[in-house]
C-alpha cells in the first residue's frame, strides 16, 4: 500500500477503516464522524460522561454493555441516549454509555489496535482536538468515517470532510495533497458552515426525520473545548494531555 500510505507528510488524511488501513502509522490518529458518533463523543465528555464505542446495535453490544457496567444507547429518537447528539446534552456527570456506530466507533476501535493515541473530532472541537494532537507527536491520521450507502459501501459525507479540514488546518507539519484538499474544503464552506451541513445529504436526512437539533448542534464550529480520547475501553476527557 505504499503508494497510498502519505507518509512524506506530516498531515495525512483518508476515507473509512481500508482508508485508515492504507495510511502509514501515525502518532495520533483523529476519528471524524460529525454526523453524529463523535458529536455525540464529544457532547458526551462534555458532562464528564465515558462513552464505549462498539461495532454493531446487537445482543453482543447487550453483554458488552452489563460486562462494562454501562447504559447501552438505543435507537434515535426512540431511547434514553443514542446516536442523537441532543440525547446526550442533559447526560448526567459518570454516565458511562455503551455507544453502537457501524462508522465512527468501528473505526476509533480499528485505530485503537495501534499504538496511536485515538481522538474523536468534529466541528465542534476542531481547534481544542488539533491542540491537544500538537502535544502527542508530529504525525497525525485525520480519518472521516463517511457514511454506508444501503450495499454497504462507503459513502463520502461532506460533514465528515469539512471537520477533517478544520482539524487539519489547525495542525503543524506538512500536508498530503488529501489533507490539503480538506483544509480547502472547510475554508471556503466555513463562511455558511451551519447551512452547509444542513443542506448536505447527511443533514437533509437527519432533518426529513424530525432531528434538526442533532444537525445543529453537529453544524456548531468550535464551541466546544473538550478533546475525547480513547483510554483503551471508552473516550474521557483527554485535554490533560495537551503540551
Amino acid at each position: 500500500m505504499i503508494p497510498f500510505d502519505q507518509r512524506t507528510s506530516l498531515c495525512r488524511c483518508e476515507w473509512g477503516v481500508a482508508g485508515y488501513d492504507a495510511l502509514a502509522p501515525a502518532d495520533v490518529v483523529i476519528v471524524v464522524d460529525v454526523l453524529s458518533f463523535s458529536t455525540c463523543v464529544d457532547i458526551a465528555v462534555g458532562r464528564s460522561a465515558a462513552i464505549f464505542p462498539y461495532a454493531w446495535k446487537d445482543a453482543s453490544a447487550i453483554a458488552f454493555a452489563e460486562k462494562h457496567d454501562a447504559e447501552l444507547a438505543g435507537r434515535r429518537g426512540e431511547s434514553r441516549y443514542s446516536l442523537s447528539p441532543a440525547s446526550f446534552l442533559d447526560a448526567s456527570a459518570g454516565l458511562r454509555c455503551v455507544l453502537p456506530s457501524p462508522n465512527g466507533a468501528v473505526l476509533a476501535l480499528r485505530a485503537a489496535g495501534t499504538p496511536s493515541v485515538v481522538l474523536a473530532g468534529c466541528l465542534r472541537n476542531a481547534t481544542a482536538v488539533a491542540k491537544v494532537a500538537r502535544g502527542l507527536g508530529t504525525t497525525f491520521n485525520v480519518c472521516p468515517a463517511g457514511e454506508r450507502w444501503p450495499d454497504g459501501s462507503l459513502r463520502p459525507a461532506v460533514e465528515d470532510w469539512l471537520a477533517a479540514g478544520a482539524i487539519l488546518g489547525r495542525l503543524p507539519g506538512a500536508k498530503s495533497p488529501e489533507a490539503a484538499a480538506a483544509i480547502a474544503a472547510f475554508e471556503q464552506a466555513q463562511p455558511s458552515l451551519a447551512a452547509v451541513v444542513a443542506k448536505s445529504s447527511s443533514g437533509r436526512e437527519l432533518i426529513a426525520r424530525g432531528f434538526d437539533q442533532d444537525v445543529e448542534l453537529a453544524a456548531a464550529f468550535d464551541v466546544s473545548a473538550y478533546a475525547p480520547r480513547y483510554d483503551g475501553s471508552a473516550f474521557i476527557d483527554g485535554r490533560d494531555l495537551a503540551a
